[in-house]
């Protein structure tokens, strides 16, 4: 009987997480300093150089184990799947886009409330995992559904519930995740 081996069957989605749990670790070991300095985005003067690596490596950052499991469990449930589907290259460009914009506009709506996490990725993910099987001429009506309950809900919260869940990061990676999974698909 031949032993089965552990593959690495998705290497942006593991790495990423990888990332996120190490940015988590040195977060709790230096008291949320690093996780301050590099893995939050907030307004900051543009003479800073690490307002340009927060504006990217908020997605890395988390505020606790609670927000990691929820973020990253989802990740490593739907990547692999576009990852496989859809390549890692286009993964990277949907994380990195996700990210810039997320921190872009944290930056200029809100100057006074720091983002972190990967939420962005995750709807944006979301989304993308409700097009997989998009037929030429035919919107899937998973992708409906899924639009109305993720990217509706995030709308009706940022309406109406106070809380300290960044709603617009949500639906502007859902956004995202529905423009990138119709532009891949049509291809």
């Amino acid at each position: 009987m031949r032993m089965k081996r552990i593959s690495f069957n998705s290497p942006v989605i593991l790495t990423f997480s990888f990332i996120c749990l190490v940015t988590l670790i040195l977060g709790a070991v230096t008291n949320g300093k690093t996780t301050e300095l590099f893995f939050c985005v907030y307004r900051a003067p543009l003479t800073d150089p690490f307002t340009y690596v927060r504006l990217i490596c908020h997605v890395f950052g988390h505020a606790g184990w609670a927000h990691f499991s929820s973020n990253i469990t989802m990740l490593l449930l739907i990547g692999p799947m576009l990852e496989e589907k859809y390549g890692s290259a286009n993964i990277i460009l949907v994380m990195f886009i996700t990210a810039f914009l997320t921190g872009i506009i944290n930056m200029l709506l809100f100057p006074h409330t720091a983002l972190l996490g990967a939420s962005g990725i995750v709807f944006a993910f979301i989304i993308m995992s409700s097009l997989t099987d998009m037929k030429f001429g035919k919107i899937p009506l998973t992708f409906i559904l899924i639009s109305i309950i993720y990217i509706g809900g995030q709308v009706y919260s940022a309406l109406f519930v106070q809380d300290n869940i960044s709603n617009v990061t949500h639906i502007i990676g859902g956004i995202i995740g529905g423009f990138v999974g119709f532009t891949l698909n049509r291809k």
